[in-house]
């Protein structure tokens, strides 16, 4: 039986569908049973091959309009030079009107893929945290309906008071790859996003956070198929970026480096990225590993076109296994 309660969610990839096909996911996966989603905000896709990256503040107003209940927020936005505080602010606010208070806001460092298009300095780590925290407390304020005036070391605002606003400020989730960004998450966030079971994460994350009780959420990549070998086939064609070192991912320019970094490596290691499987166990199992490092949600991504796979198993055995508590 699974360690702790744990709430699954489901992952929109915008990098590897169709922006009409994203919203059609999000409405199966309500049905389903999905209460909370998360879609990745990119510019361009990891790889050529995937073939996609659409906005995703248009993509979340034509979800808002498809679901019901299921809370949605973005995995994750940066700001960088693509995005500044005002507009993520403006987009984040209009986005928690229409979504009812189901919205929240997942932010991190970015990566050099969605930043170099603008022919600009890619910043170090840590002026990106710097640029982060101080944009999170622009974004605060403007989405709490104050008049700003703020000049600071990266980020300027005149005179701006949002218009439209939800009745609450959406919560802001933090993305933490490391201790550094970990410990700026609890003090910057109202959660924090992993890629890892990483316990170490999550203690200090909660070692820094004001709340004891704030989200920590995590990111499950698998690939559900009909046998081993379509679902590592599946992988690798869908989801090669995986096997690509944590260090580059957001050093790497171009899809094309991404692409070449990944065939350089081979699909040998593409288990190490990917859950590949036929049945729900191994999928339990991975997920109780994150449940076990202080994880309280699971967003499960299943790589390539067949996102049924996924609702079947996760309304016929994934749901009801974790309703029966530990």
């Amino acid at each position: 039986m699974s360690v702790a309660p744990v709430r699954l969610g489901w992952w929109l990839s915008s990098e590897e569908h169709d922006p009409r096909d994203l919203v059609r996911h999000a409405r199966d996966a309500e049905v389903a049973g999905f209460e909370t989603a998360m879609i990745s905000d990119h510019l361009r896709p990891w790889v050529p091959s995937q073939a996609n990256a659409a906005h995703v503040w248009t993509v979340l107003g034509a979800i808002a309009g498809a679901t019901d209940a299921m809370e949605v927020g973005t995995g994750v936005t940066a700001m960088v030079h693509r995005s500044s505080p005002i507009a993520i602010a403006h987009a984040a606010a209009t986005a928690a009107v229409m979504f009812e208070g189901r919205f929240f806001l997942g932010v991190g460092t970015g990566e050099r893929l969605n930043e170099q298009a603008f022919g600009r300095r890619w910043p170090r780590a840590g002026e990106r945290r710097e640029r982060l925290a101080e944009g999170v407390g622009l974004i605060r304020q403007l989405c709490a309906g104050e008049n700003v005036n703020h000049r600071g070391r990266h980020w300027a605002v005149e005179d701006l008071r949002l218009a439209t606003l939800p009745a609450t400020p959406p919560r802001i989730f933090v993305a933490a790859g490391g201790k550094r960004s970990a410990a700026l998450a609890g003090e910057i966030g109202d959660g924090m996003i992993g890629v890892a079971p990483d316990g170490r994460l999550v203690d200090v994350f909660r070692s820094v956070s004001p709340r004891a009780d704030a989200p920590v959420v995590g990111q499950l990549h698998v690939s559900i198929a009909a046998d081993l070998d379509a679902a590592r086939d599946d992988a690798w064609r869908w989801w090669p970026n995986g096997v690509v070192p944590p260090n580059l991912l957001g050093e790497l320019a171009r899809p094309e480096e991404f692409e070449a970094v990944a065939e350089a490596i081979g699909p040998a290691g593409i288990d190490k990225a990917v859950l590949c499987t036929t049945d729900a166990a191994p999928v339990i199992a991975a997920i109780d590993r994150f449940v076990g490092a202080g994880f309280d949600t699971v967003y499960l991504h299943q790589i390539g076109p067949d996102q049924a796979r996924l609702t079947a198993m996760a309304a016929d055995e994934l749901f009801a296994h974790y309703a029966s508590g530990p």
